[in-house]
């Protein structure tokens, strides 16, 4: 499901992301609950500032909150979970390609939440979810059109 936010683009760049697991709900401009077998469900929550994802007692935000002290880490695992995180620079067309790539896998996927900022064509933020064994994946995208910038994120949560 691709939306178009309410909330003006405000610009920012990768290195404003923070990784953090714990914190409390952050106000969402969306949300998508996608329902997994066995009755568990992982929330989507699509940020201002980037995004939230909760499932099980995974509480994973990536999101540029200047409060937070750690950056974005390239990995980060410890029993059960899994998260990896890529950015990339991409020049004028290649960038423009990358997010078009990005709309067209979001709508191809069952269960994906994509805001289009308004002001800025390419100014994303996508979040996917699927079940896996054991447990729940999920895909994220940050588009920053000023910079060229594109972080992808990818999670893997199991039983631990």
């Amino acid at each position: 499901m691709l939306v178009t936010l309410d909330t003006p683009y405000i610009d920012t760049t990768a290195a404003d992301l923070r990784f953090a697991l714990g914190l409390p709900p952050q106000p969402a401009l969306r949300t998508l609950t996608v329902p997994l077998p066995g009755g568990e469900a992982v929330v989507l929550r699509l940020l201002g500032a980037s995004h939230q994802v909760r499932f099980r007692d995974v509480d994973e935000t990536v999101a540029c909150l200047p409060a937070l002290p750690a950056g974005l880490p390239a990995s980060f695992a410890r029993p059960g979970y899994t998260f990896t995180a890529k950015v990339q620079v991409l020049a004028g067309d290649a960038f423009a390609a990358a997010c078009d790539q990005l709309r067209r896998r979001a709508a191809a996927e069952e269960h994906a939440l994509a805001g289009a900022f308004p002001g800025a064509r390419d100014a994303l933020t996508v979040l996917a979810a699927r079940p896996v064994p054991g447990g729940a994946a999920w895909w994220t995208a940050h588009a920053y059109p000023q910079t060229g910038e594109l972080v992808t994120t990818e999670t893997v949560v199991t039983a631990a």
